[in-house]
């Protein structure tokens, strides 16, 4: 799918960078404040029948999110819960970097692992987002569609 994007902005990714790094500053200090939520990263497409909005939910349960429209306004929000490494739960095997072997057998409960936070980068809990839309949408005909952790919302043009 041939994909043109926005004319670029001088210093556009400068301005990024320093945005992308504020942000992970911010993480380190404020990371485990429970009573923020966060902001889940968008894409926006378009062409001439529709827009598309993309939105980041890795980790998401399908059943956390909702979806609604409020005027010329789509409002996002769910909860993510902590992720939690279990080398007990099998998975799929990322080809080229390690050779699939079966999950350990789980150790008796009271030899649980304890496991110590070093970093924690992935936002987690309830996450809200708001996207503007055109006034040109059709508003009876807006899909969602939530495949390997992205939610796809197709929006027709009026």
């Amino acid at each position: 799918m041939p994909v043109e994007t926005a004319s670029d902005i001088p210093f556009g990714k400068l301005a990024s960078n320093v945005d992308k790094f504020m942000d992970q500053m911010q993480k380190g200090f404020f990371g485990f404040t429970r009573s923020q939520s966060w902001m889940p990263n968008v894409n926006l497409y378009e062409n001439d029948s529709l827009y598309v909005v993309c939105v980041d939910l890795a980790g998401v349960d399908k059943d956390k999110i909702d979806l609604q429209l409020h005027g010329a306004q789509l409002h996002l929000s769910g909860r993510r819960v902590v992720p939690k490494y279990d080398p007990y739960e099998a998975g799929e095997t990322v080809h080229g970097i390690a050779s699939a072997s079966p999950a350990p057998e789980a150790p008796p409960a009271e030899k649980a692992d304890r496991w110590r936070i070093h970093l924690m980068e992935i936002d987690h809990g309830p996450f809200t987002r708001t996207v503007d839309l055109p006034e040109d949408v059709d508003r009876h005909n807006i899909r969602a569609n939530y495949r390997n952790g992205m939610l796809w919302i197709e929006i027709p043009r009026g």
